[in-house]
């Protein structure tokens, strides 16, 4: 039924203005929050070669630091916690008829402390061993 005879139905519109408002405002707080960090890297396109691949075994030092921060040299207690005892013993484990430089591989513990990991690596400095790796345990889900 038509109760207005003589008025036709107007078509319902979509007013933009307020949804570009509504935009331009969202577009300005995101400008405004948002934090620009320049992240700044080297692209290496590494050679590549034919040959197989050869095993090198490296001699390495297994430097361990427990929880408490005792520290062990390939399995043998360093006595003083100090640099210099720490650096007498890396020395001691070095072999003389090596070839390469040793690799040092820290295994320390999860709650060891920071600083008893940095006195091993200052002791290696010291010791002319620059090779340092750490050791992980892989996480098994």
């Amino acid at each position: 039924m038509n109760f207005r005879r003589g008025s036709r139905h107007e078509e319902p519109e979509i007013n933009m203005i307020p949804l570009i408002d509504v935009v331009l405002v969202i577009i300005i707080f995101l400008m405004l929050t948002t934090t620009f960090s320049k992240v700044s890297g080297l692209e290496i396109n590494l050679p590549t070669a034919a040959a197989d691949a050869s095993e090198a075994v490296a001699d390495e030092i297994v430097v361990a630091v427990t929880a408490a921060g005792e520290v062990l040299v390939d399995r043998q207690p360093v006595g003083d916690r100090s640099i210099d005892a720490i650096a007498a013993a890396l020395a001691r484990a070095v072999p003389a008829d090596a070839d390469d430089v040793p690799v040092i591989v820290i295994s320390a513990d999860a709650k060891a402390t920071h600083q008893s990991v940095i006195d091993v690596m200052q002791a290696a400095q010291r010791v002319g061993l620059p090779h340092i790796t750490f050791a992980t345990q892989a996480v098994v889900e």
